[in-house]
């Protein structure tokens, strides 16, 4: 009986905390790079596993700039393009990504400009890179609604 209540206390203690880190998807996200000036002209949704796709990812974003580091023994790439805008004032954000049964879901929200608002005349490319852990699973991407 008291191995029992031993166990019993055991998981008590520890089964919160191991169930709190299971489900903390925003901590597997390491943004790597964020902006509103990519090269990408087009909307895109991208997946680099390997240091050649990243390579060639980040060729088409931004030849111009320094490609930050990643592990790909232990991360890979995720990336969402929004393509180019005709103003400022757009907001993009991967705010999780984890499995969920057979796929990898990257979940992202893009908020546009509320219409009559005042944003500079400038074309942009907005942009978020995350790096997450790495998996052979398939990636979907899916985007949020946006609350009004």
């Amino acid at each position: 009986m008291r191995n029992v209540s031993a166990i019993l206390v055991a998981l008590q203690v520890l089964l919160p905390a191991v169930v709190a880190q299971a489900f903390r998807p925003a901590d597997a996200l390491r943004t790597i790079a964020k902006g509103d000036q990519s090269h990408m002209d087009d909307a895109k949704q991208a997946v680099a596993r390997t240091e050649a796709e990243w390579t060639a990812l980040w060729q088409q974003h931004s030849p111009d700039r320094r490609r930050p580091a990643v592990d790909f023994s232990k991360e890979m790439v995720v990336g969402v393009f929004l393509g180019s805008r005709p103003t400022a004032g757009y907001q993009l954000e991967i705010l999780s990504a984890a499995p969920d049964g057979a796929a990898f879901v990257v979940r992202y929200r893009q908020m546009d400009p509320p219409p009559g608002a005042v944003t500079a005349q400038v074309i942009t490319s907005y942009y978020h890179l995350v790096a997450v852990p790495k998996t052979s699973a398939t990636v979907r991407f899916e985007k949020l609604k946006t609350e009004k």
